[in-house]
């Protein structure tokens, strides 16, 4: 295995994961309500999607890359949409004490709603084309054992955050008690919500000048 093109896939996944958007949001929030399996899986979901969009930028799937960035409009105001819908679900959820030991059922539905967020997210989308164009890491000479490397890294990276940021953010857990995580709810929809509106209204700015 080649260390060094690893690594660099792995600095980028850990780059793009790591600022807080509403991915990180709803991650955290989870790991405070539910626990900190529930907010990794949660992550893990969004390592997930990290990891296709650099199978796309890393093996110089050029056909997949022009259909996704030629519906950008759609992803945007689908992805828009689910947010708000997020966002509104968790503002009005009331926390019982029994919140972490039922979450168990859900963790399919935790990890593709992440995944499915992170795909949706054309920000995702161009950062991964214009850094591997950037750096020169896109796949034009058909190695794809270098690309599959690169693209682990990535994976890697990635996953490597969320499993930090729901660690760390469990140790807060449990001094929350049920009137905190009632504010938790409404803050962090309150968050979530407004990242669903901002490209909704990027979208509805666009479609008025247009």
């Amino acid at each position: 295995m080649d260390i060094s093109l690893f690594l660099k896939g792995f600095s980028l996944g850990l780059a793009v994961a790591a600022p807080v958007g509403a991915i990180g949001v709803l991650c955290i929030h989870r790991t405070l309500t539910y626990g900190r399996l529930m907010g990794l899986i949660s992550g893990l979901g969004a390592a997930t999607a990290d990891g296709v969009y650099g199978c796309i930028a890393g093996f110089g799937l050029t056909i997949v890359s022009n259909f996704l960035v030629d519906r950008l409009f759609w992803f945007q105001a689908i992805g828009g949409l689910f947010l708000l819908y997020l966002g509104v679900t968790t503002f009005g959820a009331k926390p019982k004490p029994e919140t972490i030991t039922e979450a168990k059922s859900s963790f399919s539905r935790a990890y593709f709603s992440t995944f499915f967020l992170t795909l949706t997210n054309p920000l995702t989308i161009l950062s991964f084309i214009g850094i591997f164009a950037g750096l020169g890491l896109v796949n034009n000479g058909g190695n794809y054992q270098e690309a599959l490397i690169l693209v682990l890294g990535v994976f890697t990276g990635s996953a490597a955050w969320w499993l930090f940021l729901s660690f760390g953010i469990d140790r807060l857990q449990k001094t929350f008690n049920l009137r905190d995580l009632r504010w938790l709810n409404r803050f962090s929809g309150i968050g979530i919500i407004t990242y669903g509106i901002l490209p909704l209204w990027s979208l509805m700015k666009a479609i008025a000048h247009s």
